[in-house]
């Protein structure tokens, strides 16, 4: 299974869903898993690992497929709309793996606009999913955690929004969390937990993916309301 093969899930959910398709998506992933876990079975490492008298792992090589392309199935959802607001969207991972020359002038200097000074240890970028930034300024905009719990990254992803806080260069990009929150932390306000917590005070907000009634708050709203709030960053 690829992320061409998710993506392609996902626009037969958005035929079938319209709009409510985002809702959908941690129904989309467990129908995922079955196809992937078929097909992991009849894959070269489940053979060796049989070969060798173990079980073969599929959770593991599921959790590993899941969290690289959770975040290549979000940019497939908002692309167009962040598009046509004059705005672009990348993978941080584009960002980090590629170095010097190899990266256009364009992403160079929209790297440069997020990269978090340590002084003598020299400049990093956060470890950030994906990156909105205006391609006439390469300004950075927006910056975008997605696991589908949050405990997977929500603190780490605080720190980061602190650091970017930090700096006169940096301070104005808004990091944001989006997940489909599976474990239900940010669905209630009381008794608040703590992963809504970091949401409600370090982060700039959280979008959850989910057909769960959210209690909704100035930081954690749905995802259909994610394209308008970036919207009003731009006004």
């Amino acid at each position: 299974m690829k992320i061409d093969d998710l993506t392609k899930m996902y626009e037969d959910y958005r035929k079938k869903y319209g709009a409510n398709a985002f809702k959908k998506v941690s129904n989309l992933l467990k129908e995922a898993k079955e196809i992937h876990r078929q097909d992991f079975l009849k894959s070269s490492t489940a053979q060796r690992a049989r070969a060798n008298g173990r079980q073969p792992d599929h959770e593991q090589s599921w959790r590993a497929f899941k969290g690289k392309n959770l975040e290549k199935l979000l940019v497939h959802i908002i692309k167009d709309e962040v598009n046509n607001l004059g705005l672009k969207i990348i993978e941080g991972s584009k960002l980090e793996r590629t170095q010097g020359s190899n990266l256009s002038i364009e992403l160079n200097k929209v790297k440069r606009n997020l990269l978090i000074d340590y002084g003598e240890f020299g400049s990093h970028l956060p470890d950030v999913d994906i990156v909105i930034y205006d391609p006439k300024t390469y300004k950075v905009i927006a910056v975008l955690s997605s696991k589908v719990t949050l405990r997977e990254r929500i603190a780490q992803t605080g720190y980061w929004k602190l650091k970017l806080a930090s700096d006169k260069v940096t301070k104005h990009i808004k990091v944001y969390f989006v997940t489909p929150d599976e474990d239900g932390t940010l669905t209630h306000k009381e008794p608040i937990k703590k992963g809504r917590a970091i949401v409600e005070v370090d982060l700039d907000g959280s979008y959850v993916l989910t057909e769960d009634d959210v209690e909704e708050s100035n930081k954690v709203k749905t995802f259909d309301k994610f394209v308008d709030d970036l919207k009003r960053l731009l006004a």
